[in-house]
């Protein structure tokens, strides 16, 4: 009897990063947005997209409509560049719950600084989020216009095959609990005493 091969991995099953987000929300226009805008132009090469709000929040001082956040999406070996600086920051660490059940997975960084730009006190300081989107080659039959199907059930991505791919690829380290808020922004609540 010959002897079993070794079992090869099915290429189609390989994950690879469809697209990075990038998201830098203001909360006001103005000058602040168009500075943020600067930023993530520096930061992706690309010209950044203007969001608006959805509905007047009248105690955040913003109006529906208003331009309140500038976003970019970038894709190809530019977005993996700009997520090994931006997992250098993290220092390869991410929470379980950063990852969602269709497994793509998001986190956010305090200083845009921290990610190789030059500091301007022109420009000053803006935190960003980062939001990977995953995709499996095949993915293209649910989106396609002619002869459109749905992706099997077990093709699809969850949320353990993008933490392995993780692991693996940048030899990440998964922690437990929640990340902890720790935004210079928001001033942390004080406990009531009984």
């Amino acid at each position: 009897m010959a002897e079993a091969a070794p079992k090869k991995e099915n290429p189609m099953r390989e994950l690879y990063l469809e697209k990075l987000c990038v998201n830098l929300c203001v909360g006001e226009s103005g000058d602040k947005l168009t500075r943020a805008a600067k930023v993530l132009e520096q930061l992706t090469g690309q010209q950044p997209v203007f969001s608006k709000a959805r509905y007047t929040v009248r105690t955040f001082g913003i109006r529906r409509n208003e331009k309140i956040a500038v976003s970019c999406t970038v894709r190809g070996q530019k977005a993996l560049e700009i997520l090994e600086r931006g997992l250098k920051v993290k220092e390869y660490e991410l929470y379980k719950e950063n990852f969602s059940a269709t497994g793509n997975f998001g986190f956010g960084i305090d200083e845009h600084i921290d990610l190789g730009i030059k500091y301007d006190p022109s420009i000053g300081i803006f935190g960003m989020d980062f939001y990977l989107v995953m995709g499996r080659k095949g993915f293209r039959v649910a989106r396609r216009k002619k002869a459109q199907s749905r992706v099997g059930a077990p093709h699809r991505i969850d949320k353990t095959d993008s933490m392995k791919w993780f692991q693996q690829k940048y030899d990440g380290v998964l922690l437990t609990g929640k990340p902890k808020n720790r935004s210079s922004n928001r001033p942390m609540k004080k406990k009531r005493k009984k």
